[in-house]
Formats: structure tokens, sequence, C-alpha cells
């Protein structure tokens, strides 16, 4: 490292190196990401489903994304309220309350496809 004045411009020099090195990092990975993301898109196949089990997923996709979320850390992931709460950076009942709400309205989407009646609106507090 050079002395006096000549360091200051040397540590400059120094950083715009690691920021265009960074720069080129990043749109290496962006490049990537979006390559996968395309060759996923044509090789990946959603499962067929069949019987009670076609009803479930099509229950399932018909949810909220966030509730979907919900339903899957816990139903997937194995997952207990605490457990959700860290992930979802909430408290412990509030995510009881949320996941219980999740799974009346997928039981509302499932008694609705089976017996053909209209979705029960959870934001009213009916029940299904």
């Amino acid at each position: 490292m050079p002395a006096g004045e000549q360091a200051r411009l040397w540590l400059y020099g120094v950083a715009r190196r690691v920021l265009a090195n960074h720069r080129r990092g990043e749109l290496r990975r962006s490049t990537l990401a979006d390559r996968l993301r395309a060759d996923l898109a044509v090789t990946h196949r959603p499962p067929a489903y069949s019987g009670e089990l076609a009803d479930v997923a099509a229950a399932f996709r018909r949810l909220p994304e966030a509730e979907r979320e919900l339903l899957a850390l816990a139903g997937w992931e194995g997952l207990d309220a605490g457990q959700i709460a860290a992930v979802l950076g909430c408290s412990r009942n509030a995510a009881r309350i949320r996941l219980h709400r999740a799974r009346r309205r997928l039981a509302g989407q499932l008694g609705r496809g089976a017996a053909g009646r209209q979705p029960v609106s959870i934001m009213n507090g009916d029940t299904p």
C-alpha cells in the first residue's frame, strides 16, 4: 500500500474494482437464475392427481398464498405453531390463529368441492 496521499487514491481504486467484481457476480447469478427458471418451466410438469387427492390439491390451490404457506409449514414441514411463528416473524398466538383460519378455509373449500355448495366466508366469522 502506498504511503500518504497515494494511499487514499489506491484505496479508491481497490474499492472500484471490488464493486465492479460484485456487479459482475450479481449479473452472472441473475443470468443463471433466469436460465434455470426457463429450464424448470419447460421440464417441470406438476403431478396429475385423481380422486380425493385431486379435490384436496384443487382446494389447496384456491387458497391465498399466505394460507398455503401456513398449511405447508404445518403439514409438509411438520412445524408447530411456535416454529411457524419464528419463520413468519409473528407471535405464537398469531401463528396459531392464522393456522386455525387457514385450516377452516381449506375445510370450507373441500366441503364446497364435495357438496357443490358456496364457500363459507371466514372473514365474517361463519363456520364451515
